[in-house]
């Protein structure tokens, strides 16, 4: 028999997006009483992670649904959507195996047994290892429920094939394809773009200007200017100035801080990151119901219009001080007024077409991809009739059963049009094959004269598409219409996805609305570990004999762990002065 809830809390939360999860972690953090609500049965709604065989019953549910409209609101109550978050658009297809044949050994079988291998993200995203999401998790130390990696690779597509971009100062130094004067060229410029800072002077300077045109100012050769603009600012020809330089600022200084790389992921994919916060809520009091049905809001009438009164669940009207809807929920009826949007256009979220592709050979090939290829990202240039690019992420899947690993490619663009294979065709064209190629051998007729055996198998530097599927993720309600929007009192509602690589729009609109609840509150203060909890008046019990320090005072082992800490981070800093003098010194032989 099901137990009945609590019949009221300081605020309900329904969906367990990003947003909708950072929110609650904040409001329990600081003695609020939560309560959590989702009708999936899973946590993320759009930011979830699967395996490959409940991925693929994802999409079959979301191809096979049939969308019902909402009714509106009748005597006050306002129904809510049973199945919020399903993606549109809906394609999948396997590469022919029962005529083609195996490709390097993989075939349907042996992948869907492998299924468990896979964390498919439905928005695959990075962290900027100075980016606000890991200020965050560091800040609130929710960085302890989650394990990450730092990203492998980062490439792009120049001159028609596939190359690795140098990245950092050694990258630069080792790199064939960059030559000794474009290496002083290229350096100066991420050096001004690293001592830039926002005064008046250089605001004048910049505004009106496009990045590119910048770049071109500083007579980048056009590789150069390639490298920088795509795979450092990860920007477009249209991209502002001021945005891009900062861009170029903000991935350097993420540069070394963990590993030779400015991004992480997730070991276990982006959807670890919303439960992490639905993590440190329950750690702190909140309640948590997956799979529950949510049929609806009352409202009540006030001199105002429309006030939020409770949420219904099964028999239970729940109250609560204020309610957070994430995406999907609710229906246009909610809306008291819809007026047209007035200046700039806001970044809306949603809206994205995407691509989850399987292939037997990573981008570019093994040779570019040392230690079996890891996390790599890519950001191709927009195509014709596309405001935006795309940016492709590759993750490596080494098999038990298989001696070849296998690659899983995320393709992301902004939808143009309601066929999102359409919309990611002159991307994914540049960089895979639906046909299997396999390596050439160089035999002894067209083989050089130093070459002694008989034959020469060569890398196999094409793709090919092993599975594909495709998909459309719409826009919330509110960016849907774009427009200034009313809701009842007490309402708040939350986007889902941007198309962004990081999490900032995410993580400055879920501040927004918890300062606009709790106005006084302090959003996300750190979390307490667990060995620094008392619990009552207890006092740490110090042990004999070892314990004891000569002064017969109990040893202090956070203090200690601390002082190593310190001490080991001081010779690390030594270590990198000195690595960084020896550099300077050869840059200037």
């Amino acid at each position: 028999m099901e137990e009945d809830l609590p019949t009221e809390f300081d605020l309900i939360v329904i969906g367990t997006g990003l947003t909708e999860s950072i929110i609650a972690a904040a409001a329990s953090r600081i003695g609020k009483t939560v309560l959590h609500l989702d009708t999936n049965d899973y946590y993320g709604g759009y930011w979830a992670s699967f395996n490959l065989e409940a991925f693929r019953k994802y999409l079959n549910t979301s191809a096979t649904q049939i969308s019902t409209a909402v009714e509106a609101i009748n005597n006050n109550f306002l129904p809510l959507q049973a199945q919020p978050t399903l993606v549109r658009n809906v394609q999948e297809q396997w590469y022919n195996f029962p005529e083609m044949g195996d490709v390097d050994g993989w075939n349907r079988e042996k992948i869907e047994q492998e299924f468990r291998k896979f964390n498919i993200d439905l928005v695959p995203k990075l962290l900027y290892a100075r980016g606000s999401m890991v200020e965050l998790l560091i800040s609130s130390n929710i960085c302890r429920y989650a394990e990450f990696r730092a990203l492998d690779r980062v490439a792009t597509v120049w001159d028609g094939r596939i190359t690795t971009v140098p990245c950092s100062r050694s990258d630069v130094f080792t790199n064939k394809e960059v030559n000794v004067v474009e290496k002083r060229l290229l350096m100066k410029f991420l050096q001004s773009c690293v001592t830039y800072e926002e005064d008046s002077e250089a605001k004048e300077e910049l505004d009106g200007k496009t990045f590119l045109e910048h770049l071109q100012s500083h007579k980048l050769t056009p590789n150069l200017t390639h490298y920088v603009l795509c795979a450092i600012a990860m920007g477009n020809a249209r991209t502002p100035c001021r945005e891009g330089i900062a861009a170029v600022k903000k991935f350097l200084m993420s540069l070394g801080h963990y590993g030779n790389s400015p991004f992480l992921f997730p070991v276990y994919g982006c959807g670890e990151i919303p439960q992490c916060f639905c993590r440190l809520c329950a750690v702190f009091g909140g309640i948590y119901c997956l799979n529950k049905a949510v049929e609806g809001i009352h409202f009540e009438q006030c001199s105002e219009g429309l006030k939020y009164e409770s949420v219904k669940c099964g028999k239970q009207n729940i109250t609560s001080k204020g309610l957070v809807v994430g995406q999907g929920y609710m229906s246009r009826a909610v809306f008291s007024k819809s007026t047209p949007a007035e200046g700039a256009a806001q970044k809306l979220c949603g809206n994205l077409a995407r691509a989850v592709i399987l292939t037997n050979v990573p981008l570019g090939g093994a040779s570019q991809n040392p230690g079996g290829g890891g996390v790599a990202i890519m950001k191709l240039p927009p195509a014709n009739n596309h405001q935006e690019g795309a940016t492709i992420l590759q993750m490596s899947h080494p098999s038990g059963t298989c001696p070849k690993a296998i690659y899983l490619i995320h393709v992301t663009t902004l939808a143009v049009t309601d066929n999102p294979e359409e919309d990611l065709k002159p991307y994914v064209a540049q960089i895979l094959s639906k046909d299997y190629l396999p390596a050439p051998e160089i035999t002894n007729e067209n083989a050089s004269e130093n070459t002694e055996s008989e034959s020469v198998k060569r890398e196999n530097t094409s793709s090919t598409i092993l599975y594909e599927a495709y998909f459309n993720i719409p826009s919330c309600l509110a960016c849907a219409e774009n427009a200034n929007l009313s809701l009842p009192v007490g309402v708040r509602l939350v986007c889902g996805p941007y198309h962004e690589l990081d999490y900032d729009q995410s993580i400055e609109q879920a501040k927004t609305v918890f300062h606009e609840i709790f106005p006084d509150e302090e959003f996300l203060p750190r979390a307490p570990d667990p060995e620094e909890i008392i619990i009552g008046e207890e006092e740490p019990v110090p042990d004999q004999g070892d314990s004891l320090q000569d002064s017969n005072e109990p040893v202090d082992n956070a203090s200690e762990c601390r002082e190593l800490e310190s001490e080991s981070t001081d010779a690390q800093e030594a270590k990198e002065d000195v690595v960084d003098k020896a550099e300077e010194c050869t840059e200037q032989k």
